[in-house]
């Protein structure tokens, strides 16, 4: 019988950070949890980042992840977004690896080649296949859903040896 896995995925941003935690049994997917950490975009970025890696240390906290699955950061036209997006998700890495948790990162074509089948899938394809293959009743947000497609993107990496 296949030892049961609890996920994180995190989807980090520096004004929302989504998360999703699954459990994974062999080729079993379950849902627990997802949801947003809002930071708002009056605050200082150093007031952000602290919203961040509390809110996700709360999650850890609450859940009880085994270990944690990030999106890497993407390429950006925009210097400066691209360094926000970069300190959310060094954050989000922290919160993990304090929290006890093994951190694995994917870039964002891989997720969404491994929940879509298609590198270039748009959000909304991602929310939906999210739903489908986690049976949830309706669609979660685009934040929660790009981070249950990371934490789904890593149990597949679990399944399938040499991934």
């Amino acid at each position: 019988m296949a030892v049961r896995t609890r996920i994180n995925g995190i989807d980090p941003g520096s004004r929302m950070t989504g998360y999703g935690i699954i459990d994974s049994q062999g080729s079993r997917l379950g849902f627990v949890a997802c949801g947003s950490i809002r930071t708002g975009d009056s605050r200082a970025i150093a007031d952000r980042l602290l919203i961040i890696y509390e809110g996700l240390r709360r999650v850890i906290e609450l859940h009880g992840p085994q270990v944690a699955a990030v999106e890497d950061v993407f390429l950006s036209h925009n210097p400066r977004s691209a360094l926000k997006l970069g300190h959310a998700r060094g954050v989000a890495v922290l919160a993990a690896m304090r929290g006890g948790l093994k951190v694995h990162d994917y870039p964002p074509r891989v997720v969404k080649q491994a929940v879509v089948g298609y590198g270039q899938a748009g959000k909304e394809q991602v929310q939906h296949m999210v739903r489908v293959l986690l049976e949830l009743s309706s669609c979660p947000s685009s934040d929660a859903a790009d981070a249950l497609a990371v934490a789904i993107c890593h149990a597949n990496r679990m399944t399938v040896p040499g991934l």
